[in-house]
């Protein structure tokens, strides 16, 4: 007698993924040039359209939607048990979600997604729901999985030692890329304002004040560096 395969997993809406629940072992991240609001939403409601007619895989833990406060991306953040079911997943969902996308913007580049996985987070154990995601993106120029993580403990080396934190940061979580050569950070912040005010008051371009900072700044290696302010729009997670 065959056995009765496993059940599909349901998706449920959630306020926001939890970054850094122990049980996600790999996260897949894509980021979407949109250009307007419009097209933002468009995006959202294609892969919501979608996502009605695919099961949800089984080792798929959250899928969570961003759209950036000015417009002109949104970024998709997948938590994933582990990459087993990804090479079926790319084979039956992606091509599906491929096409929707691909009718409700025209000529929006579809790039593959960059995978991850979660190094160290920070979190205040009082932290109120965040009304603001920063995500903030680094390139190296090559890749090396012990400078990813030096760079990683460099900034908790600067947040350790700052003589004032900031008080909208919420939490930062760092993730290093699969292929060595990004750092990708998720961090909660009570509004985007707070972030602002936070980098208005370093003057240095970092969310704190202390010395320490220069260090990240100057980090050997780094090619560059991005810093987007994002809301989530959508966000599921299996029941």
């Amino acid at each position: 007698m065959n056995p009765k395969p496993a059940p599909v997993a349901t998706p449920v809406p959630i306020a926001r993924p939890v970054v850094d629940r122990p049980d996600s072992g790999i996260v897949a991240v894509t980021e979407f040039q949109t250009g307007t609001a419009e097209r933002q939403q468009a995006l959202l409601d294609a892969s919501a359209a979608a996502w009605t007619g695919l099961d949800w895989p089984r080792t798929m833990l959250s899928l969570t939607w961003l759209t950036s406060l000015d417009g002109r991306k949104a970024l998709a953040y997948v938590q994933w048990e582990s990459d087993a079911e990804f090479a079926s997943y790319a084979r039956t969902h992606r091509p599906v979600l491929t096409e929707r996308l691909r009718a409700a913007l025209p000529g929006v580049d579809l790039a593959p997604p960059t995978f991850y996985r979660r190094y160290r987070s920070a979190r205040r154990p009082d932290a109120p729901e965040p009304g603001c995601i920063v995500i903030v993106s680094v390139t190296f120029d090559g890749p090396d999985e012990a400078r990813q993580r030096a760079w990683i403990d460099t900034v908790f080396d600067a947040l350790a030692g700052e003589p004032a934190p900031a008080e909208g940061g919420l939490s930062g979580h760092f993730h290093t890329s699969a292929d060595g050569t990004r750092v990708l950070n998720y961090a909660e912040w009570i509004d985007a304002d707070a972030h602002r005010a936070a980098l208005e008051r370093s003057g240095q371009g970092a969310i704190g004040t202390g010395p320490a900072w220069r260090r990240v700044h100057t980090f050997a290696g780094v090619a560059s560096s991005d810093v987007t302010r994002y809301r989530i729009a959508r966000s599921l997670g299996r029941a």
